[in-house]
């Protein structure tokens, strides 16, 4: 088994400004947070649920004091994140970065599927991150730089029973990844993609049988599941300098095919 690596901080993204949209909690986007925190951004952090997101920013505020924010954001609402920018920008200055973290699954077959059901995951999961995008290409673009870097999954490639609503909406995901990223790259702005396979943590752990996962990981190449650190790390070497010449990529952080 490989095991999991959590390194320290190395300054990649030192001075700049960065938004991670649902990183209140135990999940990929609170890991994020804390690695672009650790690696010397200004976070600002955004969910919809308002003492969830008290917890996060005392907590980052320990990894990065007087660098961490809060802002509440639902993201299902049309001009979330035109507000959420706004307010990002009032307590931190031009934002740099923005992780679209965002996402909501579910389990149905198709000939059972509601429309309920495929809505809401389409637009939690799907037409939040297409609003964002917007919303932060409009600034960016105008300022001449910025990196995006939007949460997919390794679901947007692979089928799965009972996962058309969220595959569908994954795989929407990558294709705005690589269309923003054409249209974004001539103004100095790259776009790009994380599609991780299975990233344990509570939130899943929630919703998916223990039996599963442990079935899940045991065929992962590492032996095991990814932490959610791991997936952070990623994300962050993406959004820093290092991955400059990187745009409309979908990196897989994980098996493909285990």
């Amino acid at each position: 088994m490989i095991p999991a690596v959590d390194p320290p901080g190395h300054r990649l993204l030192d001075g700049q400004v960065a938004v991670v949209t649902a990183a209140a909690g135990t999940g990929i986007g609170g890991a994020t947070a804390r690695r672009l925190a650790l690696e010397g951004a200004t976070v600002v952090v955004s969910d919809v649920h308002h003492r969830r997101l008290g917890e996060a920013v005392e907590a980052l505020a320990e990894v990065a004091p007087g660098r961490v924010h809060g802002a509440v954001c639902d993201v299902t609402a049309p001009d979330a994140f035109e507000r959420l920018l706004d307010e990002a920008e009032r307590m931190a200055g031009p934002v740099d970065v923005v992780v679209n973290n965002a996402g909501l699954g579910g389990s149905a077959p198709v000939a059972e599927m509601t429309d309920e059901q495929w809505r809401l995951v389409l637009d939690v999961s799907l037409t939040s991150t297409f609003r964002s995008v917007r919303a932060a290409l409009r600034r960016m673009v105008a300022r001449g730089r910025g990196t995006i870097v939007n949460v997919a999954s390794v679901t947007g490639w692979r089928a799965e029973a009972g996962q058309a609503h969220y595959g569908a909406a994954k795989a929407g995901v990558m294709a705005l990844t690589r269309c923003a990223a054409v249209e974004a790259a001539p103004h100095g702005v790259r776009v790009v993609a994380v599609a991780p396979t299975l990233a344990r943590h509570l939130f899943l752990e929630r919703v998916v049988p223990t039996a599963e996962l442990d079935a899940w990981a045991a065929v992962q190449p590492h032996g095991r599941a990814a932490e959610p650190a791991e997936v952070a790390s990623t994300i962050a070497a993406l959004a820093s300098g290092f991955a400059s010449y990187v745009t409309g990529e979908v990196v897989s952080v994980g098996a493909l095919h285990p």
